[in-house]
């Protein structure tokens, strides 16, 4: 999750289902229309993603072929409609098949169904390339009662002024992971929840008295790239009780306490109390060998996604690799992202979190509305969703999914139970790329020694220089 493209679970990043009779300007005529060809009884579909049997993301195109396109035909027909849909398939560069997917939905074409990522919601209905579910597809899109299966926060991901612009797809969460071991030998609980900040400095300090242990790992710098934000500096922001963009002001968070707040804990971390490794911040490597640490016992705390549990310290070596730690479920602990103080979070929260996601949505100018939303929520069906993870045990958009599935899993189970309601995501708004990366160069550069007022105010001047005055707060 620390790529800077759209971050989302999977192949959910630049994933998309097109649908039959691919959108062609001569079709924009007839857009706005939610019950055109409502009545076709037959129809072709064309499901693209950017997955291949054999190759990359194979599992999900597997399920398309083997699971999902069977199933629907055969539902579709006993509605009375002869469907057919056929798979293409792809195995590109995440990038470059985003950029075909604007190419064509910029030329009036483009996929009927697609997956749009929650940060880029604003820009794309801006650019016209989707608009409200209601608006495409019609009231069915707000009753629907897939949505009762949706955390409140993770419905937000997917919607911009109170309307639903896609379906979720998937969802994860940050969290403190920590090896009981060391915190034992350090005198510290095995059940271990800090409520503040100086919690987690406290730790790292009892832990600084292991030989051979870093007791922290946040990441910071240019280098992580997104697992820098992600990661460390927004859940740190919506700690100290603020998100990096309002919307309803219209401001980006710049020069502000918070900011401040944030920095001066990573100079702390870093500089002051030299609980943490700078030089990972400035390796290009930094974030793979902080899993190699952690996974040897030589890092006592770190901060990351569901993304650690599933796929760096899974206790199958065929599967983690040279991180794998057979001991996982017994060394490893989980907790919550506690806020500066308690209380002193963004809503008044104690703990905070960030997630990235998306979800499918419906092209405007779809030949066939109805029958596009009747894939798509087919698609979201829990018997679905459970068809395209397999034997994968991961965490879902869907809680009576993540309900039966993540039981035999209590680290995934407290991510959804705990975590994901109270989570935050990045902001969809089309500067955030380019402020993001201001963030991780002010954090690279506190962690190399710079002084916090010093960094905040070049950081305020760039996102100044990047949005206007107007647009970012300081105080």
């Amino acid at each position: 999750m620390g790529s800077r493209p759209v971050a989302t679970v999977g192949a959910l990043a630049v994933a998309c289902l097109v649908l039959g009779g691919c959108v062609s300007a001569k079709h924009a005529a007839g857009a706005g229309d939610p019950q055109r060809n409502a009545d076709a009884k037959h129809a072709t579909l064309t499901i693209s993603t950017n997955a291949i049997s054999g190759g990359k993301n194979a599992q999900e195109a597997d399920w398309i072929t083997k699971e999902l396109i069977p199933a629907f035909e055969k539902a579709e027909k006993a509605k009375g409609r002869n469907v057919t849909v056929n798979y293409q398939a792809n195995g590109i560069d995440d990038a470059k098949y985003g950029e075909k997917l604007e190419l064509s939905l910029k030329a009036g074409g483009g996929p009927d169904l697609f997956v749009v990522g929650g940060d880029s919601i604003a820009t794309y209905a801006a650019a016209g390339y989707i608009a409200p579910l209601d608006k495409v597809v019609g009231g069915e899109a707000n009753s629907w009662t897939g949505w009762k299966q949706v955390d409140a926060a993770v419905k937000k991901n997917v919607s911009m002024n109170g309307r639903y612009y896609a379906v979720p797809n998937g969802v994860d969460g940050r969290v403190l992971y920590y090896n009981k071991k060391l915190f034992v030998k350090a005198g510290l609980p095995a059940d271990w929840q800090p409520t503040s900040w100086a919690d987690i400095l406290a730790a790292g300090r009892k832990l600084a008295t292991l030989s051979g242990v870093t007791p922290i790992q946040i990441n910071a710098g240019t280098p992580m790239a997104e697992a820098t934000t992600m990661q460390g500096f927004l859940p740190l922001l919506a700690g100290a009780g603020a998100e990096i963009y309002d919307a309803k002001a219209k401001k980006y968070q710049g020069d502000t306490k918070a900011v401040r707040d944030v920095l001066s804990f990573y100079r702390t971390l870093y500089r002051g109390a030299k609980l943490g490794d700078p030089r990972l911040q400035q390796d290009p490597n930094g974030r793979d060998e902080s899993f190699t640490e952690f996974s040897q016992g030589k890092l006592g705390i770190i901060g990351e996604s569901d993304y650690l549990w599933r796929s760096v310290v899974c206790p199958t070596k065929s599967v983690c690799n040279a991180t794998a730690m057979p001991d996982r479920n017994s060394t490893v602990g989980y907790a919550m992202i506690p806020a500066e103080r308690p209380g002193s979070g963004v809503g008044g929260q104690d703990f905070v979190s960030m997630s990235g996601g998306g979800g499918f949505t419906i092209n405007p100018h779809t030949k066939y509305p109805q029958q596009a939303w009747d894939l798509l929520t087919f698609m979201r069906s829990a018997t679905q969703i459970k068809a395209q993870l397999g034997s994968t045990v991961q965490i879902t958009a869907n809680k009576q999914v993540n309900d039966e599935i993540l039981a035999r899993d209590p680290a995934l189970k407290f991510i959804a139970d705990k975590v994901i309601p109270i989570t935050r995501f990045r902001p969809s708004e089309e500067h955030y790329t380019s402020v993001g990366a201001l963030i991780e160069e002010a954090t690279g550069q506190v962690v190399a020694g710079k002084p916090v007022d010093e960094v905040a105010k070049a950081y305020q001047q760039g996102v100044v220089k990047l949005v206007g005055a107007d647009h970012v707060s300081s105080n």
